[in-house]
């Protein structure tokens, strides 16, 4: 299980945690037998700028906080090509990450091949990370796959970075990957359609060995698989997980809901980002500049998805609610 509540969770929180918040949600997961733990920005190390969203404390100091309470799981940091650097990944390895999780849109995995292989090189548990698979099909997906495999990736992961996909299309995907490739595959579902606990089961079901959850669902958009639901479904399944699910309960309800600043459900601006199929982390961005310019953020959201924008092209989000309240002005 991997648990991604100090990265995608930095999404719904405004990337506010600090280092007492990081050491105490790494060290219960830690404690309850997560096998993954991940933290980064919300998009990825160095991800803490204007355009992504400027975090409280510098990342790295959150790693090396959760470094030194965390004694059995892997310290994972988010790395996207062209935010972050080797020259960052380097850093955050002397601050206690042993694996990085390599991500890039689906059709552009070649770009990530020196950051994996610096990566492996360097002693670092690898994964290649496709996002927004939603927007590719199985065989592309496949093609894509190998790209990382063939760089030496431990295991790739999927993203349904929207929330748009059923559980029939999660099933089509990995069935493809897990035929095609040798390696494990993983799979990170948001719930934007309220889907994110049967898309994860579905991945299960097809051979996926890896699955992304946070406490509480906290996440971008709508949020994330819900770890601690998830490891109840997995062990009423009749499953073999390793995880203390009541522990991670413990964890959710005791750390991490007092934290979060409202409550991760499927209002209608989160909803809109899986029917359009719009990258989550967009959803307070566009709220944002829905406030500013006096328009409804499902109209941005709509046209978001009729341009099919992808992670990284947050800056247009501002563009598109200017255009649009220009014409509503008209």
């Amino acid at each position: 299980m991997v648990d991604t509540t100090l990265r995608d969770g930095s999404h719904a929180v405004s990337h506010s945690f600090t280092t007492e918040e990081a050491a105490a949600i790494a060290g219960g997961l830690d404690k309850a037998g997560i096998d993954i733990i991940e933290i980064s920005h919300g998009d990825g190390i160095s991800g803490s700028c204007i355009n992504y969203g400027f975090s409280k404390v510098p990342e790295l100091d959150l790693l090396e906080a959760a470094s030194k309470v965390v004694k059995k799981a892997k310290l994972a940091v988010l790395l996207l090509p062209g935010v972050g650097t080797i020259e960052d990944l380097k850093q955050a390895q002397e601050r206690g990450a042993n694996a990085v999780r390599v991500a890039t849109h689906v059709t552009e995995a070649d770009i990530a091949i020196q950051h994996i292989g610096w990566a492996k090189q360097a002693g670092m548990f690898t994964v290649g990370f496709l996002m927004m698979t939603h927007m590719a099909s199985p065989e592309k997906i496949v093609e894509q796959a190998k790209i990382f495999e063939d760089a030496g990736a431990d295991y790739i992961n999927l993203a349904d970075s929207s929330g748009f996909m059923t559980p029939d299309d999660v099933k089509a995907r990995i069935r493809a990957l897990t035929a095609a490739t040798k390696l494990p595959v993983g799979f990170h579902s948001h719930n934007n359609l309220g889907l994110s606990v049967a898309n994860s089961l579905a991945a299960v079901e097809e051979g996926a060995s890896y699955v992304d959850a946070t406490c509480r669902g906290l996440g971008a958009g709508a949020g994330n698989t819900q770890l601690e639901v998830f490891c109840a479904v997995l062990k009423r399944q009749g499953y073999a997980v390793d995880t203390d699910a009541f522990a991670i309960m413990d964890v959710a309800e005791n750390i991490v809901e007092p934290l979060m600043q409202r409550p991760q459900v499927i209002r209608t601006d989160s909803l809109l980002l899986g029917y359009a199929g719009v990258y989550s982390s967009f959803l307070l961005h566009t709220r944002r500049a829905a406030e500013k310019f006096g328009i409804p953020a499902r109209d941005i959201l709509i046209e978001l998805g009729k341009r099919r924008m992808v992670g990284g092209q947050e800056d247009m989000i501002v563009d598109v609610a200017y255009q649009l309240s220009q014409k509503a002005g008209a």
